[in-house]
């Protein structure tokens, strides 16, 4: 019985990693890429969230409020984006997420309900800390990409003797096989794969035993790691991009990410599978 247990335990943990390779890139196509991809990489992880497999004391909790609040996100959503014309955003994906969510969670059905409670869960942290971010703390933002990821990466470059130059709050400027011009600020700052770390984390807690206190402590491990790790991804970008010009860094760029926290997931929730409550 152990090792059956053991071996949905890994089952679920393969399956949360590639979910969040899927979501992570989803995120970064839809921002910087095809949207069309991106759509197709979210409906995949929607789709392995229903393979997620959980013991006997699943209870599905149904609510008819849920679901006639998903189907208002829903309809607020579209009408919004037909009144102002407005392009797909990754906040947009991430709210449609929500409002079918909401609507999956009380569908009289395991496989179903356990991925609109993860969805719902997932997307909603995603949501209010990208709002939070985005609004109230707006202003602060380009404080922190200078100071806490600009000016740390290239320090790291500096210490390595490439010529780095900071030319503004969020530019940095270097002449390695072309002159270049590197924007430091929104995704680069590592806030979207951040808030998604986040946002599974705590999905993940709502469908598996996991101590609060012990869900935290891991969480501070996670956000310092992570934020470490994004530190490291900055300054690769600049070394790719003086040795080899700025087609190449792009591609690392776009690329580099999902590498980078796909490997710190494979750590965290390798830890919290350990951490369970049993």
């Amino acid at each position: 019985m152990d090792g059956k247990k053991r071996s949905i335990d890994y089952r679920n943990l393969i399956i949360f990693l590639l979910i969040f390779a899927l979501f992570l890139g989803a995120t970064v196509e839809i921002s910087e890429g095809s949207i069309l991809v991106g759509i197709l990489l979210f409906i995949l992880a929607i789709f392995l969230i229903s393979r997620i497999k959980v013991g006997k004391s699943y209870v599905i909790e149904r609510s008819k409020l849920r679901m006639f609040g998903g189907v208002l996100i829903l309809l607020a959503d579209i009408i919004y984006n037909l009144v102002m014309q407005s392009t797909l955003g990754t906040l947009d994906i991430m709210t449609f997420l929500l409002g079918i969510s909401l609507i999956a969670y009380d569908i009289n059905n395991e496989e179903i309900n356990r991925m609109g409670k993860f969805g719902t869960y997932m997307s909603a942290t995603f949501i209010l800390l990208f709002l939070l971010f985005f609004t109230i703390l707006y202003e602060y933002l380009h404080l922190f990409d200078h100071y806490f990821v600009l000016l740390p990466s290239v320090s790291i470059i500096k210490a390595i003797g490439l010529p780095v130059y900071v030319v503004a709050r969020e530019t940095v400027k270097f002449h390695g096989v072309e002159d270049m011009s590197v924007v430091i600020g929104g995704p680069c700052s590592g806030l979207y794969s951040m808030f998604l770390l986040i946002g599974i984390m705590v999905a993940y807690t709502r469908i598996e035993n996991i101590g609060r206190r012990r869900f935290l402590s891991l969480l501070i491990v996670a956000i310092s790691v992570a934020y470490v790790a994004n530190l490291i991804r900055v300054a690769t970008l600049y070394i790719v991009g003086f040795y080899y010009g700025e087609d190449l860094m792009y591609m690392v760029h776009v690329h580099l990410g999902w590498v980078i926290f796909v490997i710190i997931v494979a750590l965290l929730f390798h830890f919290m599978e350990k951490m369970r409550i049993r």
